[in-house]
This record gives structure tokens, sequence and C-alpha cells, in this order.
């Protein structure tokens, strides 16, 4: 099973008729269940769909996949890392109004280079990457370490310690 997942907060419209075409192109419906949000547009004709899922089925159901789908969530990604499944992403846009700015595409920058990761900027990239990804052999994702790079503990080291010479008044 293929898992797509849009996160509970907003439909992703434009990922579910992404997901949807390929499907529909390549008769792998049957291959696809999605979790899309009460409150999606779209709907698809290819594959089953359900508005929200219960925690354990939602693990469950990432668990048993092949690979996810899904927008640029931090959590799906991390979530994906530690189980060491392979993800495709396409980030929701801010000017597209898929949300308030552009921070999953920001995120794709960042992390769309680890094991496991297949980050999409745009649609056409979308489906090049289910082809590649649904046909096997590509790496899945790392381990996913126990505490921040290095980098990032010393810049919040940094920060904490700089404000804390300031007065409330500051």
């Amino acid at each position: 099973m293929i898992f797509l997942t849009v996160g509970t907060h907003e439909p992703f419209d434009r990922l579910v008729r992404c997901v949807d075409d390929w499907c529909g192109a390549r008769g792998v419906g049957t291959r696809v269940f999605g979790q899309i949000t009460k409150n999606a547009q779209y709907s698809p004709r290819n594959f089953e769909t359900v508005s929200t899922l219960e925690p354990d089925d939602y693990s469950e159901r990432f668990r048993t996949a092949e690979f996810v789908i899904s927008h640029a969530g931090m959590g799906t990604i991390i979530m994906a890392q530690s189980m060491k499944k392979p993800i495709v992403l396409l980030p929701r846009r801010g000017h597209l109004r898929e949300t308030r700015n552009d921070h999953q595409f920001a995120t794709i920058k960042r992390f769309g280079n680890r094991d496991g990761v297949f980050a999409a900027q745009e649609e056409t990239e979308l489906t090049e990457l289910l082809d590649r990804v649904s046909k096997g052999n590509v790496l899945a994702g790392g381990e996913v370490p126990a505490f921040a790079d290095a980098q990032l503990i010393d810049v919040v080291k940094d920060f904490i310690h700089a404000g804390s010479g300031r007065s409330q008044g500051d």
C-alpha cells in the first residue's frame, strides 16, 4: 500500500489531484490509500480516501506502507525517517494560498537531500518521483539521531546566552 497523507489542518487538493491523476494514468489506484481532511474540495476518483484516521490506524498505515506521499510537514518527515520509510513530498505554497507562507518549501530545501526523502517543487516533478519510488530500489530513511545537530545546538545556546543578560524591559 502507498499511503497519502496531507495532515489534519488544511486540505491539499493540488497534491491529491496530482496523485489521483498519477493513479489513473498508471493504474495503481488500488495500491493507494489517502487521508485527505474533511474539508477537501477535490474528491479522488482513482483511490480510496478518508478524512481522518485514529492515531493507531494512522501509525499502522504508515508502518505498512511501501512509501508515503505527503505535504512537507516536519512531523510526517520525522515519522518517515524514524520508520525508515521512503517519503515523496510536495510542499504547500504560500503564493497558491495553500498555507500562510513558504515554510514547507524551505523545509524541502533543507531536508530534500536526505536518504529516503524525495522532494518535488512542482507537480511535474512529483509524477516523476512517484514513478521512480513506486518501482522500488530506493534508499529508505536514515537513522534519526537522539539529539539535534551540534550546529543547531550551538546556535540555540548562543541565542539563550545572548538573551540571558537582558532585563525584562528590553
